[in-house]
């Protein structure tokens, strides 16, 4: 069972690594898209393949995700789940919730792309404070952390959105 619970915990680390890294560059691409103020053919080809890759990502870390803390439930029971492992669902919650949502066209790209962004770089963040140890902080410290990151994620992708359209 050991070597399994490996297994699946090193899938969920290189999910979340596609993930991230296939964020990065899904808003590169979009960035590149809006700055010529139309999505061509081409841009909207190349587009499609990494918003698949997220998707791949996204199945792939919830399935892990998942499996791993219904392990854990398993053999610790409820009282088992640690605020990390609270933390992780709700990015996660966040990162579908959003994508549906921007499927849909009801998210507007004011916020849709950068809590994309910003719950992909959590999750990635998550996993090297785990490698580091540093699971012990608590619930209401992760939100916290986790809404200033957003906003500054919002910041930081609006900016260079209004950089590029006024060129």
């Amino acid at each position: 069972m050991t070597i399994f619970i490996s297994l699946v915990a090193i899938l969920q680390t290189f999910s979340i690594s596609l993930g991230v890294g296939s964020s990065t560059l899904a808003i590169i691409n979009f960035f590149v898209a809006i700055s010529d103020g139309k999505i061509d053919e081409t841009e909207r080809k190349m587009m499609g393949v990494v918003y698949t890759l997220l998707r791949v990502a996204m199945v792939a870390i919830l399935t892990t995700t998942l499996g791993l803390i219904a392990l854990e439930f398993v053999y610790s029971g409820v009282t088992s789940l640690t605020a990390f492992d609270i933390a992780q669902l709700f990015a996660l919650s966040v990162l579908f919730i959003n994508a549906v949502l921007m499927t849909f066209r009801i998210m507007p790209s004011t916020f849709g792309p950068a809590l994309q962004a910003g719950s992909w770089y959590t999750l990635g963040a998550l996993v090297a404070l785990k490698l580091q140890g540093i699971t012990d902080f608590t619930f209401i410290q992760f939100f916290i952390a986790y809404v200033t990151w957003l906003v500054l994620a919002i910041g930081i992708v609006n900016g260079i959105m209004s950089l590029l359209k006024r060129h």
